[in-house]
């Protein structure tokens, strides 16, 4: 009886762990319950440090490589329709000087408001097209991260200026100018979603 109970046990974790191997390492709370793994065992295998809680409701391998991205990995599986924006994606850009202190996510208007205890963020909902255009998926640390592309970024962080300030917005225009690649057909089209092109034109006829 105790041997069918400890084979058992032991069953239940092997499951658990190929469950997350097969995951990339990191499991959300709701995709582990679906993978059969039962929360007993779960908590077991946290407390037992095979896995570590990274936020509420998100466990990873604790022997899996190190996470160059920990925070962002955090937020692309916490709030997968979230869409990283303003100063978060221009730091990812390289398009700011700025070190942002709040991961900045963009949300479609109506969603709930994300809550994670960890780490710190500053969400924003956005409608329409002014949220659905210009995602692109990156990959970090193997999770697919959305973030808005430079030109829509830019556009965001002149709708946004008297939030994030205007400062931010033109530095940001420099900085995109410095890397090349410059598409003012896009950045116009952008303007025009987020209503700021007459704000934005100016600056880009000095600046570009």
């Amino acid at each position: 009886m105790t041997v069918t109970k400890s084979h058992n046990e032991n069953r239940r974790v092997t499951v658990a762990l190929e469950a997350f191997r097969a995951a990339g390492g990191i499991l959300r709370t709701r995709d582990a319950l679906r993978a059969g793994i039962h929360p007993s065992t779960l908590y077991e295998l946290r407390d037992d440090g095979r896995i570590q809680q990274l936020s509420r409701g998100l466990f990873r391998l604790s022997d899996a490589p190190p996470l160059g991205e920990p925070d962002l990995v955090t937020v692309a599986l916490r709030i997968p329709d979230g869409v990283l924006c303003l100063i978060s994606a221009l730091a990812w850009h390289e398009l700011t000087t700025q070190i942002p202190h709040e991961i900045y996510v963009a949300i479609p208007r109506g969603a709930e408001a994300p809550r994670l205890d960890y780490p710190p963020v500053r969400h924003f909902w956005f409608s329409g097209k002014a949220f659905s255009e210009g995602i692109e998926t990156e990959d970090v640390d193997g999770v697919p991260l959305r973030v808005y592309c430079r030109e829509k970024t830019i556009a965001d962080c002149f709708k946004y200026r008297n939030r994030i300030g205007l400062d931010t917005a033109i530095e940001a225009v420099k900085s995109y100018r410095q890397q090349g690649r410059i598409n003012v057909e896009s950045l116009l089209h952008y303007a025009e979603i987020c209503r700021v092109k007459r704000v934005i034109q100016p600056y880009l006829e000095a600046v570009l």
